[in-house]
């Protein structure tokens, strides 16, 4: 499914190229969500665009953007179509983990293709654990070289469109075979090869076309080089987790600001005054000019947030850290990016990961109230079914589920009143 793409080179440039593409995109938006007709031809557009080669570093031939400037791009396009911008979250999870812990073959291969064009969807979830976080899907050996993955991926966003699978696996051989060590590894394997099953069995209430289906694998060869050990992202001071939680909440503003547009359109254009406001339009209404202020400072105050967590993750990933007592690397970033020891880069990423904390919380809210207060400020009307408003409501509800605000404010909390940096995993 690769495409040929274009070379992005600047912010300026993503930004116009993703404004372009969502004003595409949102014209038929609540259509495809209402028939589920799956954005094929959109993510093939979104691949030609070169957008999703962004983040490779500049030593690889990328723009090598930082994370603030994806989480705008990522919120442009939610604003259009959340579905869309919620396809290319784990690509872009996957790229970034290639950049922390690949080795120097694994990040020539994987970049060179991704500027090509190639699409990464994660085969990570699991149903059936104690909790989300444990991993039933195996890695064995099979030789010297070749291992075999067996288990099914639930919630697998974006697999039908990808061209590699990011699986996570887990690898417990205590002999160490095949000269790995115990632990989770991620499998970038082809979404073609042999053994791989995916199933388009998604069906929910919102994100309806992303894809976020179940992946079977049965008897999967790979190779040693196209596994990556996770520890070395999620076991120290990278900033994957902020990262990774920064696009989620950038989808979270989007469906905000588009719930808004939309409201503020279909009051401006169709509906009725209350006969008790003496108005002629429904927008000199007094009671739905203060609704419309109380969301807009909603809205405006996540897309605030956002930014202002953008820059700490920029911060917490574009440091060069260094261990004091060993000089060895903790985060092998960009060359001419900032040196500082292990401590003080830790402060950072947990800076980072406190303001994408309050960013998620406030976008989440925002995102569920504006879509839902849609309709109350635009009356009977807006709940046409033909209209398809509700879908801002569905995508807001759905997608704001993939992770409990509530733990996000004990780790806020618990930062406040203990000095206790948040924990360092994928979530936060």
């Amino acid at each position: 499914m690769t495409v040929t793409a274009e070379r992005i080179t600047s912010a300026a440039q993503a930004r116009a190229t993703a404004a372009a593409l969502a004003d595409e995109f949102a014209v038929e938006a609540a259509l495809r969500d209402r028939e589920r007709r799956l954005p094929a031809a959109e993510i093939e557009r979104l691949a030609a665009s070169g957008l999703l080669a962004i983040t490779v570093p500049a030593g690889y031939g990328g723009a090598d953007l930082p994370p603030s400037e994806l989480a705008e791009v990522t919120r442009l396009l939610a604003v259009a179509d959340p579905n869309i911008a919620q396809i290319p979250h784990s690509h872009f999870v996957y790229v970034n983990l290639v950049r922390l812990a690949g080795s120097e073959a694994q990040r020539e291969y994987y970049f060179s293709r991704l500027l090509a064009g190639a699409r990464i969807a994660n085969a990570q979830s699991e149903r059936g654990g104690a909790t989300v976080a444990e991993v039933a899907t195996t890695l064995r050996p099979e030789g010297d070289d070749r291992f075999r993955i067996d288990g099914v991926k639930y919630y697998c966003t974006g697999s039908l469109f990808a061209d590699l699978l990011a699986v996570l696996v887990r690898f417990d051989d205590p002999a160490g075979r095949g000269g790995l060590e115990p632990g989770e590894y991620i499998a970038y394997l082809p979404a073609d090869a042999p053994g791989v099953r995916i199933v388009d069995d998604w069906d929910v209430l919102g994100q309806r076309t992303t894809g976020s289906g179940t992946v079977a694998f049965d008897a999967v060869i790979v190779k040693r080089d196209q596994l990556i050990e996770r520890s070395a992202a999620v076991r120290a001071p990278t900033g994957y987790g902020a990262f990774a939680q920064l696009l989620h909440a950038a989808i979270d503003a989007g469906i905000a600001r588009g719930a808004l547009s939309a409201a503020v359109e279909f009051v401006r254009t169709r509906s009725r005054p209350w006969f008790e406001a003496r108005v002629e339009h429904a927008i000199d209404d007094p009671l739905v000019i203060q609704r419309f202020g109380e969301l807009a400072v909603s809205v405006a105050t996540a897309e605030a947030t956002l930014v202002a967590a953008g820059l700490a993750v920029d911060a917490a990933t574009g440091a060069h850290v260094v261990d004091a007592a060993t000089s060895a690397d903790v985060v092998d970033a960009a060359t001419g990016a900032d040196v500082m020891d292990a401590a003080a880069g830790a402060d950072v990423v947990a800076a980072a990961s406190l303001a994408v904390a309050t960013a998620k919380i406030t976008a989440d809210r925002a995102a569920n109230e504006v879509s839902s207060a849609l309709f109350e400020v635009s009356g009977t009307r807006s709940a046409a079914a033909d209209l398809n408003l509700g879908h801002f409501w569905r995508n807001a509800r759905t997608h704001t589920l993939h992770d409990p605000v509530r733990w996000k404010y004990q780790h806020l909390g618990r930062a406040v009143l203990h000095g206790t940096p948040p924990p360092l995993h994928g979530v936060i």
